[in-house]
């Protein structure tokens, strides 16, 4: 018997609930652990910050629907005349946990300021069951459109340059990034002045009906099992379809001869996919990367070897090496 197949017949013990720390609900609702990660207050600019060198505020892009966003700026960027790359951030969690003001995505997006010179603003997009896919899509396009027509917030007037935008996400917030991206190429004209110039996808998230090898050899990965992978996305696909992980939600593969692709690459979308062969969803990403290569879109790929899903949230170093990569890639653009 081939090693894939033992790894496919041994099932996990598992219990995914547990894992994520969460309870089903008679409703379709899911109770959460709200101390899964510790949160971090916004750091505005008064006088009890003056040693912190981002400043940071929530706002709220529709109270409606709850849609809000954590704004990240450097407290000094040599002037108001310097204006600053936009980095969209959507945050982790498999579409069915977490915030943007956990510490680990706050964290991320306050250091990312500081290495990259640049404004981040973190969005905090419906999670599901309670809201299922298209959601966090919707959310993500909203925001962008609130960015560029959002005149009266401070921020963004003194800090952004509106022409030199990217959206970037981690693990489900890479999907997310991914799919809004999909929608703003085939969306363009409607989000002048705001103009992307890349997406940058960070360990993202996506699935399949047929398990790759690294799925297979990684089944019972201590950080990401595939029961937990299962489970979100049981979660998250829209009902009726939750059992279908061939859903062009999860599996970007089925659109792969879309021409909102061909679209990407006419406006000259460059294109960035970080991950590393300790994740269960590298073969994915590496798919995803060669797709969008085949199309003609400028494709920087960068795979470690070793590692785990999202490695760079919790390894300072990782994460330092990590932002060395973007700032390149940013500047590149």
């Amino acid at each position: 018997m081939s090693d894939e197949a033992v790894h496919e017949t041994q099932p996990t013990s598992m219990d995914p609930y547990k894992y994520l720390q969460i309870v089903a609900n008679p409703d379709g609702s899911i109770t959460r652990n709200e101390n899964f990660f510790p949160r971090t207050p916004a750091t505005p600019d008064d006088p009890s910050h003056q040693h912190i060198p981002v400043l940071s505020k929530d706002v709220f892009i529709n109270q409606s629907n709850n849609l809000w966003a954590r704004i990240f700026v450097p407290r000094d960027n040599g002037g108001d005349h310097n204006k600053l790359p936009l980095i969209v951030y959507y945050h982790g969690g498999g579409f069915i946990l977490c915030s943007a003001d956990m510490n680990v995505f706050h964290d991320l997006c306050s250091n990312m300021v500081v290495q990259l010179q640049a404004v981040v603003v973190s969005v905090g997009y419906r999670l599901a069951p309670e809201h299922r896919l298209p959601a966090a899509y919707d959310d993500a396009m909203e925001a962008l459109h609130w960015i560029k027509t959002n005149t009266q917030e401070v921020w963004l007037q003194k800090y952004v340059d509106f022409s030199n935008c990217f959206l970037m996400g981690t693990s489900a917030g890479g999907n997310i990034a991914y799919n809004a991206g999909l929608r703003a190429a085939a969306d363009v004209d409607h989000l002048t002045p705001l103009k992307i110039k890349g997406l940058i996808l960070h360990h993202p998230f996506f699935g399949g009906v047929k398990r790759t090898g690294s799925e297979l050899r990684l089944v019972n990965d201590p950080v990401l099992p595939t029961c937990v992978t299962d489970l979100m996305w049981d979660f998250s696909l829209p009902l009726g379809v939750d059992d279908d992980r061939d859903h062009e939600y999860c599996n970007p593969t089925v659109k792969s001869g879309s021409k909102v692709l061909e679209q990407i690459k006419s406006l000259g979308w460059k294109m960035m996919v970080i991950g590393c062969d300790g994740d269960p969803l590298i073969d994915r990403q590496i798919e995803l990367a060669k797709i969008m290569e085949q199309k003609g879109v400028q494709v920087v790929g960068h795979f470690d070897a070793g590692g785990f899903h999202g490695e760079e949230l919790m390894d300072p170093s990782k994460a330092k090496a990590m932002f060395d990569l973007l700032k390149n890639f940013v500047f590149s653009c």
